[in-house]
């Protein structure tokens, strides 16, 4: 293909390693190589037979890159994203984009002045589990929704490297709440959230949050729950969202779940059953005939359409997909759960 686009991953770890195999098989984008700090990350990259670049002045200065990925620690992204784009490099960062909004403005102005993309990638917009909440979501197919919970759940603690060190920005919150946060943002576009209320856990590490729960508060009365935890050894349902006229469930990221909505509202069906050491009818189990079970229909779809995106951005001026006032929301949210945790208050937002 003519006209591609030649791009150089910088941070050749776990992630970075991700980006520059799959640009490498894309036929829109040419890997000119990567560049990482780890003398033993060079050399896995020279095995691979990847060129690696000897500094990060070398990639700058090479005319020949368009577009720089930046894989490296969190708290490092802003000043090599600010370096690339006024050396003329389009810039994608990872997530999450860096530690603060102060510092996020900085890189945003920096893309003004420069006019060269700069944008994060959040991946997990594509995951197929969202797409297919999202869609049912969107659908209406559940009446008005008045409760979300989103939840992941893992049990062997942060693992051993920067995710568990502060001064790396390490943390459940940046490192999957960013991800579970921005979904929400986008699966609620259009609302305003009014307000956020959160608890850190530090279960096996005391340095940096190893979980989090928080309940956001959003317009027309709709409330969703996010958690992430890292010492839970029995899991929970990916997904969760009731509606006025039924409820869906979403098990794991293999979309295993169903939909169970009202037939008749009308009908009384209400049977006494015996609950603990008392009858109820409130939380008896509705009959059959009063309602309709559905499977989930699921959504695939395909993350190469990110990279499709900035493509178009940098080829075609199209619109870039993540954009940065929804990076300065998701910033804004996830400094307010750090907030709530630290006063144990409700943090308002209106945002």
């Amino acid at each position: 293909m003519k006209d591609k686009i030649n791009a150089v991953v910088v941070g050749y770890g776990g992630m970075g390693g991700y980006h520059a195999d799959r640009i490498s098989k894309m036929e829109k984008f040419n890997l000119l190589g990567v560049y990482d700090i780890k003398k033993e990350r060079l050399d896995l990259a020279k095995e691979r037979k990847i060129h690696s670049y000897k500094s990060l002045d070398d990639v700058l200065n090479d005319k020949r890159v368009e577009l720089i990925t930046i894989a490296t620690y969190n708290e490092s992204h802003k000043e090599i994203a600010i370096k690339a784009m006024q050396a003329g490099k389009n810039v994608i960062s990872e997530k999450p984009v860096t530690l603060s909004s102060a510092d996020l403005e900085e890189m945003i102005e920096a893309s003004h002045e420069t006019g060269m993309l700069f944008t994060v990638h959040q991946n997990r917009r594509w995951d197929d589990d969202y797409a297919t909440i999202k869609r049912l979501y969107d659908s209406g197919g559940l009446g008005k929704v008045f409760a979300i919970d989103s939840r992941v759940y893992g049990s062997r603690g942060i693992p051993g490297d920067w995710r568990a060190e502060k001064e790396h920005g390490g943390g459940m919150v940046l490192d999957w709440g960013v991800h579970l946060l921005d979904q929400i943002l986008m699966l609620t576009e259009g609302k305003k959230l009014l307000t956020v209320y959160a608890t850190l856990t530090n279960i096996t590490n005391y340095e940096v949050d190893d979980g989090f729960r928080a309940i956001m508060k959003f317009e027309d009365a709709l409330e969703v729950l996010v958690e992430v935890y890292t010492n839970n050894f029995i899991g929970a349902p990916r997904w969760y969202m009731a509606g006025e006229n039924g409820t869906a469930i979403i098990e794991n990221w293999d979309l295993k779940g169903k939909i169970i909505k009202i037939r008749n509202w009308e009908k009384i069906d209400a049977v006494p059953i015996k609950a603990g050491t008392g009858l109820t009818k409130t939380m008896a189990p509705r009959t059959n005939d009063t309602i309709r079970r559905y499977p989930i229909k699921k959504v695939r779809v395909n993350w190469e359409n990110y990279y499709d995106n900035i493509y178009d951005v940098i080829r075609n001026s199209a619109q870039q997909l993540i954009t940065h006032d929804q990076l300065r929301r998701s910033m804004k949210l996830m400094e307010a759960i750090f907030e709530s945790a630290r006063r144990n208050e409700v943090i308002e937002l209106n945002i």
